[in-house]
């Protein structure tokens, strides 16, 4: 049986930053998952990131993303493009990146076959539980 995690990634108290979690726990109150689909709210992971992705046959991840495009606009990235762009090593809270994750779940020899990054651009990134209207008015379009 296929094994699948569809994850939220984000921090719930920087506003926009909280789209990952919250589309989570839309999808949690929307449907029932089976066996073989885990909906987790994975917060802002650091290392514990590796561990999520352990076992798993496909990884849908859910986040927020700077960029020049309009807010609420959704970028869609897979596995081949975010290793490419990958960032450097990183130390911090935060680290590794999710290019660092998939590439030491190369080595280790356990990576998803299929990943695939879901992204919204953010508008503010100020301290709030609150998302912009422009990114809540892309919540369904994420989620269908």
């Amino acid at each position: 049986m296929r094994k699948v995690l569809i994850g939220g990634i984000g921090n719930v108290l920087l506003s926009d930053d909280g789209i990952g979690p919250y589309i989570v726990r839309m999808l949690a109150s929307r449907y029932e998952s089976s066996g073989n689909v885990e909906l987790a709210d994975l917060g802002t992971p650091g290392l514990e990131l590796i561990d999520y992705l352990m076992g798993k046959d496909t990884v849908v991840l859910i986040d927020s993303a700077k960029s020049n495009q309009r807010p609420g606009t959704i970028l869609v990235y897979r596995k081949p493009d975010i290793v490419k762009n990958q960032e450097p090593a990183r130390n911090g809270p935060h680290a590794p990146s999710l290019a660092n994750a998939l590439l030491t779940q190369e080595e280790i020899g356990t990576p998803p076959k299929k990943v695939v990054l879901v992204a919204v651009v953010g508008q503010t990134y100020e301290i709030g539980c609150g998302l912009s209207e422009s990114v809540r008015m892309s919540v369904e379009s994420v989620m269908a």
